[in-house]
């Protein structure tokens, strides 16, 4: 899934009105997974290197890999789970719960470019017959689900909390969310 409806969907899943923290902690777990793609690849084309190279070769390269494996390892979140259910820490237990539902809608939308989610027991990663993004592999029909279980989460969300900051922030996202398709066709056409 794109970044975006991962926000939106930790959001909805972990976030509390009345608990801000929580609510913080939920956006940050639904994003950390994707945190060190956006790291890696944008500071590999912010130094001059070309599109197809980022995501061709040094997406696939042993460092890269490892590092996904690490910040989408569900062993390594259910362990955060656990400590922060030991601790009684309820943003803990939003944080973790934020990523390990980002790990989980990642498993089956990934055909050629999923990460190794059971690191550090097993490097294995699952080659889904369909992709959130490849046409080759079904995103013709995943990214029209995607956008509109994430346009009814986002509006749901709007009706909940009634803060103006994160609604603003679930408006943006949407509206990223909506965008990333153009995105998508310019960084693979380039």
């Amino acid at each position: 899934m794109n970044t975006p409806a991962h926000l939106i969907f930790g959001l909805a899943a972990f976030g509390k009105p009345d608990a801000p923290r929580v609510t913080r902690a939920a956006l940050v777990g639904a994003l950390i997974p994707d945190l060190s793609l956006y790291l890696l690849a944008g500071g590999a084309l912010a130094l001059g290197y070309p599109p197809d190279v980022v995501f061709g070769t040094l997406y696939f390269s042993d460092l890269w890999q490892t590092i996904f494996a690490i910040d989408n390892s569900a062993v390594l979140w259910g362990i955060v789970l656990g400590l922060g259910i030991w601790l009684r820490r309820p943003w803990i237990w939003a944080l973790a719960g934020a990523a390990l539902l980002h790990v989980a809608l990642d498993f089956p939308l990934h055909h050629d470019d999923g990460r190794a989610h059971f690191w550090p027991i097993t490097d294995w990663v699952f080659a889904s017959p369909v992709s959130y993004w490849d046409t080759e592999h079904g995103a013709h029909w995943i990214a029209p689900i995607e956008v509109m279980v994430t346009l009814a989460l986002a509006v749901w969300i709007w009706r909940r909390f009634p803060s103006w900051s994160l609604r603003t922030l679930v408006v943006g996202l949407a509206v990223a969310q909506l965008s990333v398709g153009g995105l998508w066709a310019v960084v693979f056409t380039s």
